[in-house]
Formats: C-alpha cells, structure tokens, sequence
C-alpha cells in the first residue's frame, strides 16, 4: 500500500515537473509585486525548483507578497513589461513591481541561496520605496 502511494506520488510530481509553462500571453497586474519565473521544457533545474519550493512558495511570505507568475522562455512578453533585460537561463526569477523589473535570480541556486537571494531582492525593493516615500514627505513639507 505504501509503496503504492509512493508511486502515485512520484509520478504526480514527474509530471508537474514536465508540464510546459502556460504559452497564454502574459500581462503585467499593474498592482503590486510579482515574481516572473522564466522556464523551459526540460529544464532541470526548473524541475528542482518545482521540486523543492513550488509547493511551499504561495504559502510563504514572500509568496505573499510577490505572487508567482510562469511563463515559458519561448513566449514573447508584451510590450508593457519593462525588464532590464532579456533573458538567457532558466530559470530565471524577475521581481515586478507594477510590471517594471526591480531585480532578477539567474537560475537556481538551490533552496538555501533562493530564499536568501529573493529576501535581498525584497528588500531592496523595500528600501527603494523608503526613500521614495522621505523624498514626496521632503517636497510636501517645503
């Protein structure tokens, strides 16, 4: 019985780790944080990333607050993006805030680095809005 459930539960995980990235076009929300994850058919090291934190990822804070979005390397995004930059690796991990690329993961790294390197990103985010927000209290104050 419970080798059976093993089965079940590997083959599940085989396919979702082979299931192409949806080919819909991809709009950005316009509210907000997301986190673009570039991906590619075959690519293991998007399986692994499938495999160690795709599950827990939407439940995580930072989950939270920058939701994932998946598109597949071969998709053309819309003009409305703004990146830095094209993209080469898979996977690749673009932080959006209302569609404009704040900064970027170059493949994965394995689990431990992942969660340090988006934390960075997050915060860097968090610290551009800061001194965003003492600039607008700057100029209303004169």
């Amino acid at each position: 019985m419970n080798m059976m459930i093993m089965i079940h539960s590997l083959l599940f995980l085989i396919f979702l780790a082979c299931a192409p990235a949806s080919a819909a076009p991809v709009e950005p929300t316009g509210v907000g944080m997301e986190l673009l994850m570039v991906e590619a058919e075959g690519c293991v090291w998007c399986a692994r990333w499938n495999k160690e934190i795709g599950p827990i990822y939407p439940k995580s804070s930072e989950g939270k607050r920058a939701p994932l979005r998946r598109i597949d390397k071969q998709t053309s995004l819309p003009s409305s993006f703004k990146l830095t930059r094209g993209f080469f690796y898979t996977p690749t991990f673009i932080l959006l805030v209302d569609g404009t690329e704040k900064g970027r993961i170059e493949g994965y790294p394995g689990e431990d680095f992942f969660w340090g390197l988006l934390a960075q990103l997050l915060a860097s985010v968090d610290k551009s809005a800061s001194v965003e927000l003492e600039r607008q209290q700057d100029n209303n104050a004169r």
